[in-house]
């Protein structure tokens, strides 16, 4: 079956090329002009990706990242913007979006990042629940989740800091170089995914004072190490 695209953009010519584009590409790609006709059209049909602009008419597409990722919490959202302000990658990653393009892009990268996302989110389906234990700490990548029993407190966590916890949680008590874990995160070691990265570890340092045996530990700005059980990093098979 064709991968579903929901393309939302409210420009017609750009729009109507990456359409003819990626529908070439095999793609079956559904067009709407503005927020609010894409979010019933999401409530209506099964998309297995979404391409969203920012500034437009109805919801922005911010907010429609946000109203998406309650209803599902894994599918992948590219935005794509003329907007390129370091505020608005950090929000996009913080509403649950996986990739920020600035327009004009090269349509070849969007393609690339399209069957990437396509292949995560197709491996992460037929997998079983994974749950890695950090300490007190139970992180279901799965369902993008954080729970520390002792408190009852859980987290809910975006995908791209679930995808960096992940990442650590298979590299326990290894120095990381911080070059790497942006490029098997984010695939690319730019200003603003570095940025991106920072904020999300901020987050995962707050997270883990609910147990004091989970720590990140920053080499000089140069590296990382998950300071944890090595053992407590099994996913469940």
């Amino acid at each position: 079956m064709k991968a579903g695209i929901l393309l939302v953009e409210d420009d017609h010519f750009f729009a109507k090329v990456i359409k003819r584009h990626l529908e070439k590409e095999g793609y079956s790609v559904v067009h709407c002009l503005d927020g609010d006709e894409a979010w019933s059209m999401f409530q209506e049909r099964a998309f297995d990706i979404c391409l969203l602009d920012i500034i437009m008419p109805g919801k922005d597409g911010f907010t429609l990242a946000r109203d998406i990722r309650k209803r599902d919490g894994n599918i992948p959202i590219i935005f794509t913007s003329s907007r390129y302000m370091e505020q608005d990658h950090l929000n996009g990653f913080e509403v649950g979006g996986y990739y920020y393009m600035v327009k004009p892009f090269n349509i070849e990268e969007l393609q690339y990042r399209i069957d990437v996302f396509l292949k995560r989110s197709r491996l992460l389906q037929s997998r079983k629940v994974m749950i890695y234990q950090l300490g007190s700490l139970e992180f279901n990548y799965t369902e993008l989740k954080i729970y520390h029993q002792p408190t009852n407190t859980t987290v809910n966590l975006p995908p791209k800091e679930a995808e960096l916890l992940k990442f650590l949680c298979e590299n326990p008590n290894r120095r990381l170089k911080r070059e790497n874990i942006l490029l098997s995160v984010w695939g690319s070691d730019d200003f603003f995914a570095g940025r991106t990265m920072d904020v999300y570890l901020t987050r995962l340092r707050k997270h883990f004072r609910l147990d004091d045996e989970v720590k990140l530990e920053t080499f000089h700005g140069k590296g990382l190490r998950l300071v944890t059980d090595p053992k407590a990093c099994m996913a469940d098979a």
